[in-house]
């Protein structure tokens, strides 16, 4: 066994600048097996690298704040050749190149299902939002353009259709929380058959039925390369004209330039948008200017409730899976041989079966 990988009694784990709550780092730390390091973007380029590639864990940031070269890639792995496992700090991983940590024996975990409901009430609030124009109506007033009330009349959202794609942790609650206003749920998710669609309260339809029946679509979906652009300006004109769109989850899922020309021409109703192609977007953003759509800086996630319960959830899957257990929120199970191999040489045992 060469010293690049001789087993190893406390397992490094690195950080940049911080977790959502100071929880995680207080439950990591007082784990005697676990030698947690912190790191900070400003700091010498070198020395976070002697850094990660003396370390065996990696939780990664946030896009939002994630800088160059710190994503994890084929770059990143090729110098850190003790890593092995990647966590991300919320549900998405599209920061986490999946494919070449599979292949180079590397677990991805994400945090999927622990922020399911401010998400969820998120989405909700901008389906009342939109339907009652909180938003124009805020606008209108603070232009002194409200001079006649009824020219800013609403819907209600009681009896409507949501349209929900992806129906995991978040769109499951979204859904229940629809119910809650006597909606019709579709679900759009080619991974679920229509009796598990139907157990988390939805019907499974095709994408295509999903955007011509729904008052509002809502997507909740990861992002992967099947799901980047796939809201085009086809996918917007099968729409109703009175229809809302509503994105949550991750940006270039939908097609801003499409979204936008579909709102300019009244192809759609308006947009409840909280992640964009380049986060923050610029204050002059186009969607940002028009009075049908309501933006947040991807802050959907972000509640105190939230951030605490995520990084206990952080912290204790770190904890068993660095003690070899089969972490809850594994993203590519398919891993496992070829990860339990390099663990067993790493870290010095071998790591529990999968299933």
């Amino acid at each position: 066994m060469n010293g690049s990988t001789a087993p190893i009694n406390r397992k490094r784990l690195v950080f940049f600048e911080r977790f959502f709550d100071p929880v995680a780092e207080q439950i990591l730390g007082d784990q005697e097996d676990i030698e947690l390091i912190k790191l900070r973007y400003g700091d010498d380029e070198n020395e976070n690298w002697r850094e990660l590639s003396r370390s065996c864990a990696y939780q990664i940031g946030a896009r939002t704040e994630l800088v160059e070269p710190w994503f994890a890639d084929g770059a990143l792995i090729a110098r850190a050749p003790r890593l092995l496992a990647i966590c991300s700090i919320g549900a998405g991983y599209d920061v986490v190149d999946v494919d070449a940590c599979t292949e180079a024996g590397i677990a991805v975990c994400s945090q999927s299902g622990t922020n399911c409901e401010p998400v969820a009430e998120h989405a909700i609030g901008m389906m009342l939002n939109l339907s009652k124009k909180i938003g124009i109506s805020n606008r209108a007033l603070l232009r002194g353009g409200a001079a006649d009330r009824m020219d800013l009349r609403g819907n209600d959202i009681v009896g409507k259709t949501v349209g929900i794609v992806g129906i995991g942790a978040i769109g499951s609650r979204t859904a229940q929380f629809c119910r809650a206003f006597d909606m019709t749920v579709l679900a759009y998710d080619p991974y679920l058959t229509r009796e598990q669609i139907a157990a988390r309260g939805a019907e499974k339809v095709e994408f295509g039925e999903l955007l011509a029946r729904a008052d509002f679509v809502t997507a909740h979906c990861p992002r992967t390369e099947e799901t980047l652009g796939m809201f085009d300006e086809a996918a917007f004109a099968q729409m109703k004209p009175s229809a809302y769109f509503l994105n949550t989850a991750r940006g270039r899922i939908h097609d801003e330039g499409a979204l936008l020309d579909a709102l300019r021409r009244g192809v759609i109703a308006g947009a409840g948008i909280d992640v964009f192609d380049h986060e923050p977007p610029p204050p002059d953003h186009p969607l940002l200017q028009l009075d049908n759509v309501i933006a947040t800086p991807h802050i959907a996630g972000m509640t105190a409730e939230t951030f605490y319960n995520m990084s206990v959830k952080t912290a204790e899957q770190w904890i068993e899976l660095l003690r070899g257990k089969v972490p809850p929120r594994l993203v590519n199970p398919e891993v496992w041989p070829r990860y339990s191999a390099r663990f067993e040489e790493i870290v010095g045992f071998r790591p529990q079966p999968l299933g």
